[in-house]
């Protein structure tokens, strides 16, 4: 891997760090200048149960990505969270550990947001 590509991939887990910590309002940070391994996360985050790889990269291969994550994320929900220049960032995450993925952010998520029932108008 170049220079270039090395200090993309360290740009794009800052600003994704950056980016959890605004939309959960926990504490994020890079991983492997903290950890050292090679199975540790990309970004660490205060969210139990959660692998994150991060992927700063115009030409995306999801499954590699997801394949690299779940291999690194031993008991945890393998979390791919990926952004080309000028896109949002987006995640990628197994459809069968999309619930335990839900129910685990669904804490960290501010209460101001109306529940699914009443955005329906169904009142319990």
């Amino acid at each position: 891997m170049g220079s270039f590509s090395r200090n993309k991939g360290k740009t794009g887990e800052r600003e994704l760090a950056h980016e959890l910590s605004r939309v959960f309002g926990v504490s994020a940070r890079r991983g492997v200048q903290f950890q050292g391994s090679p199975d540790s996360p990309d970004v660490i985050v205060d969210i139990p149960d959660i692998h994150i790889e991060c992927k700063r990269t115009e030409r995306f291969r999801l499954y590699e990505a997801l394949d690299q994550a779940t291999q690194d994320a031993a008991t945890k929900i393998p979390l791919v969270l990926h952004r080309q220049n000028k896109k949002p960032w987006v995640a990628v995450v197994k459809l069968d550990d999309l619930p335990r993925l839900a129910a685990i952010l669904a804490a960290f998520l501010p209460n101001s947001e109306p529940s699914i029932d009443q955005e329906h108008g169904n009142q319990d």
